[in-house]
Order: structure tokens, then sequence, then C-alpha cells
């Protein structure tokens, strides 16, 4: 989640064999999202342009989330929040109405050290409490940080072996899971190329090279494909569909997207939940409304095919990941009733049994682990 956008952009670029140079940035690229076009109205509630014109000429002044429905909430390090009562977003005002934090990574479960977790208990607490004492927000989430194919230790180019990697972080995320008290219906699968070091031995967490073994950075010269990146995508959501009364969902942005799944058909996203991180800002005002920052031309896209107006867009991190630094934190805005919609596609199949539970309580509303009937 905390990315260095030019230089992931540089590192992708390379790897596809374009000659790059430095250029000057001095602003987010928004090419992609129009300053005259607004997101298509949510089927829950409205967002049209209208609403976003009225917006801006009230951003200035307006603390808190916008329009009903949608919340601020932050995700990964850890934020100043209120430790009793209500929460509060910090610097946004508004409730807390969500924290999503990094539960794992497979660098960690692979052995390779003992990277840190982007993972706040203090932030993941206050959020719960929101959702389950105030009925505010969304709640507590998790992401597995996943390594692509290129450093599963069992590669062997096929998409079979690719797929059983992504059961096995799948497995492993399962477990990172089971002792937190998660309220949100959602597993975000984290897929990025990183441009650092930070959370596991190498730059492209194995979505673009293949490596020697999951903790040598040496490349072995040959290149995953998208393809094999889709097999494992679709390995680590089909174990959570068989094992847990969760759905999956992909963290990632556009640009990241393309540069691991190709353009074709493995970069259709079909009933997967996104949260993209498009547009990213360190400047806190003029706060979102909706999926736009009004007066900016600054809007969430998303990937895959998935638009803003689509049912399966939930969340969109806008300010302190990708390298920007807005001196608190990471922001995100959520769409609270797209998100407590999920809870119908996160239920078992049939023939699965319920065996170990998230929240220590059932009586709190956390979702349960659940393990296939005879295994």
């Amino acid at each position: 989640m905390i990315l260095d956008r030019r230089r992931r952009l540089s590192y992708a670029m390379a790897m596809s064999g374009i000659a790059i140079g430095l250029v000057a940035v001095t602003a987010p690229a928004t090419a992609t999202t129009p300053a005259t076009t607004a997101p298509a109205a949510s089927p829950t509630h409205a967002a049209t342009p209208a609403g976003a014109a009225a917006a801006s000429r009230t951003s200035a002044a307006r603390i808190g989330d916008a329009p009903a429905g949608y919340y601020f909430g932050t995700d990964s390090t850890g934020v100043p929040v209120a430790t009793t009562g209500p929460a509060g977003t910090p610097a946004l005002g508004g409730v807390y109405g969500g924290y999503t934090g990094m539960a794992g990574d497979w660098a960690v479960a692979a052995g390779c050290g003992p990277y840190r977790l982007a993972w706040s208990d203090a932030d993941a607490a206050a959020a719960s409490r929101d959702h389950r004492v105030y009925h505010a927000g969304v709640g507590a989430g998790a992401y597995w940080f996943m390594g692509g194919p290129g450093v599963d230790p069992h590669y062997d180019a096929t998409t079979g072996e690719a797929a059983a990697w992504g059961r096995q972080q799948a497995a492993w995320a399962l477990a990172a899971i089971a002792p937190l008290h998660l309220d949100q219906p959602v597993l975000w699968m984290d897929i990025e190329l990183p441009g650092s070091t930070v959370f596991d031995p190498v730059t492209d967490n194995g979505w673009t090279s293949v490596y020697r073994s999951p903790c040598d950075a040496q490349p072995t010269g040959q290149e995953v494909t998208p393809t094999l990146a889709r097999a494992e995508l679709d390995g680590f959501a089909g174990y959570l569909e068989a094992h847990a009364r969760l759905a999956a969902g992909v963290y990632s942005d556009p640009e990241m997207w393309t540069a691991i799944f190709g353009d074709g058909p493995a970069s259709v996203l079909d009933h997967t939940y996104e949260w993209t991180a498009d547009d990213q800002t360190s400047t806190l005002t003029p706060l979102p409304y909706a999926w736009c920052r009004p007066g900016t031309g600054e809007c969430a896209t998303f990937f895959g095919g998935v638009s803003p107006s689509s049912p399966y867009a939930l969340s969109w991190q806008w300010s302190g990941g990708e390298g920007t630094r807005n001196g608190v934190g990471d922001f995100d805005t959520i769409d609270g009733p797209r998100t407590a919609a999920v809870t119908a596609d996160g239920l078992p199949p049939a023939g699965v049994q319920e065996t170990t539970g998230i929240a220590a309580d059932p009586t709190t509303g956390g979702y349960w682990l659940t393990t296939a009937a005879g295994n």
C-alpha cells in the first residue's frame, strides 16, 4: 500500500522494454478522469455532476465524509484515533468509516525475513468499535501482500502451479486473520509493483520477473506472463470461496494492473471487488465527494473493466499511498452500502461447514472462517 508511483512506473516500463528518461512531474496525470466527466451514480446513492459541483463550492468549509453512504477511512500504518467513544477520522472529520491493514506478507510466510507488517491494532479496534457499537462505517478489514508467480518456490511456468501458489497464499492469509476481530466481508489481495524492498526482497513482488528462489533477488531472465498472473489470482479467490465466508477483492491501480495483467482476457475482472489507488494526492483539501475531489479533475479510476458505478467498486485510496505524503497517513473513501451488500456474495458454497471464527464472540457480527466438509 505504500508505493512510489514514479519509481514503480519506471520499473514497469523498463520491464516492458520501453526506454525511459527522467521527466519533470508536477501533478498526477488525469487523462483517464477528465475534469468534465463525473462518475456515474451509485445504485444506492447519487453522485451526480450537479452534486459534485455543489460540493466544490462548500468543500473548503466541509468537514467529514459525503455524500450519505460514503465514508472516510484509513489503511496500513496507524493514524492517531480516539480509544473511547466514536473515533472520528483524523484530519478529515466525520465518523471513522473503516480501517484496512496488512494482516500478512508472502515474504514473511515464505521465511524470507522479519519484514514489518503495516498493521495497527489501535486503528482496527477503533474502526470495529465505530461499526459494532455506534453502527457507523464498515469496521476493520485486512489485506494480504501478494507475491506473484515469479517468487513461487515451485515455479514451473504452468498455470496449474501458479494457481497452487495462489491457494497457498490464501491459506496463509486465512491463518493470519483468524485471531483478528474483523468486520469487513472482503479479504483483499494487494497486487502491486512496490518499487522497494520494504516488505519483501524483490522490487516487483514477483509479478513481472521470475527469481531463483523466493528470497533471492537474482532474476532468472524469465518473465511472468499475464496468464500466469491471472491463474494465481484465481487460485487465491477460489480457495477463499471454498474455505471462507469472505469475498475476494483486489487492491491495485490501473497502471499497475495493466503492467501485470496486460489488456487482454487475463486483465478482465468479473465479480471481484476492487479497491483502487488511482489519482493520489498529498493535499487533503478539497475533500473527496463520492469518487471525485471537486474542482480538481481528480477522480477514482478502477481497473479490469470495473467502472465507478459498478457494485464491485468499493474503495478508493486517494492520499497517503503511492509515495504521496500528507503528514497524517493513508486515506480512503469507502462506499458503505456496497460494502454491506457484499455479505451475500461471501457466503460459503453448499457442503461447507463453519469451524472457527474470526471474532471471539459470534454475537459481535464478525465473519467466520470455514473448511470444506470432509477436509
